[in-house]
């Protein structure tokens, strides 16, 4: 059965969208003051996005994009994409996340060979900003509204009618689509991914500068300025944030020893982990636990 989920700083690559089956599912992101980004991250599915209240800024394969309500978006597989709001603004938006596959991207027709696996394997670029502006905006608007009516009604045979609108979706966009090229930013996009997946599987243990920046092949100095521009924080204070968000997790799978959480999520100070996670969550580790009881 389907859920309704909500996107937030915590989303990271490594989540389940949907189930294998059926893997399509919608999520509502807030941000705010207290919740201002979603951090840079990756997937396998795609994502097509309404923004329904506010403004905020959209970072899509390390390019900036200002997008409003009333704005759509579509993330293809396996891009580099974080958001980011102002210091005063609420943002809301409606997501559909979505494996290619769901739309037969590992069949052997022709829809797969020369579309649908092209766009996974990044070798078209599409189109991920449309506004009113754009003459296809209207009619994906429309298929938009639509998803939303089934995905919210889940009739009988809704599956069928949501694969065929997310085909419609893919179809329209076709036509401003590109062939993908190597380029610098690919490049340097190819080597933030393998930075955050080599953290994402090391966050446990001590992780050095000099070990990210041989990754990259860099300089450490070249290496910080590399992290510092694309990620918006320093590559310390994203390990950091990847430890608290394992550690909420923890907390909720249910363990309540602050101690070895603090210890499993590669925090060796019990007294920095107890700072850091109060500025993060605004609140003790243990006043967390109990909000959970």
């Amino acid at each position: 059965m389907k859920k309704l989920r909500s996107l937030a700083i915590e989303q990271k690559e490594n989540a389940k969208h949907g189930e294998a089956s059926f893997p399509v599912q919608k999520y509502i992101t807030r941000l705010s003051v207290e919740y201002p980004v979603v951090t840079t991250h990756w997937h396998e599915e795609a994502e097509l996005t309404l923004i329904t209240k506010g403004a905020c800024s959209y970072q899509v394969d390390l390019t900036d994009y200002e997008v409003k309500e009333g704005d759509l978006l579509f993330i293809p597989p396996l891009v580099l994409h974080a958001i980011s709001c102002g210091v005063s603004e609420e943002v809301l938006s409606e997501t559909y996340v979505f494996h290619m596959n769901f739309l037969g991207g590992n069949s052997t027709d022709v829809c797969s060979t020369r579309y649908l696996t092209p766009i996974m394997n990044q070798e078209i670029s599409m189109p991920c900003l449309i506004t009113r502006k754009e003459p296809v905006y209207d009619l994906l608007r429309n298929i938009f509204d639509q998803i939303t009516t089934l995905y919210n009604d889940a009739a009988r045979g809704y599956e069928l009618a949501l694969k065929s609108l997310l085909l419609q979706v893919i179809f329209l966009l076709l036509p401003y689509s590109e062939k993908q090229t190597a380029s610098d930013v690919r490049v340097s996009s190819d080597k933030l991914k393998q930075v955050l997946d080599y953290i994402e599987q090391n966050y446990a243990e001590t992780i050095s500068v000099a070990e990210l920046a041989k990754l990259c092949y860099f300089s450490e100095y070249h290496f910080m300025r590399f992290f510092k521009k694309h990620m918006s924080m320093t590559c310390v204070e994203y390990i950091n944030n990847l430890r608290l968000e394992k550690a909420v997790e923890l907390f909720e799978q249910g363990n309540t020893s602050i101690l070895e959480v603090s210890l499993s999520v590669g925090f060796h100070n019990l007294s920095y982990f107890h700072r850091a996670f109060k500025k993060k969550y605004h609140m003790t580790p243990l006043a967390f636990i109990r909000q959970l009881k």
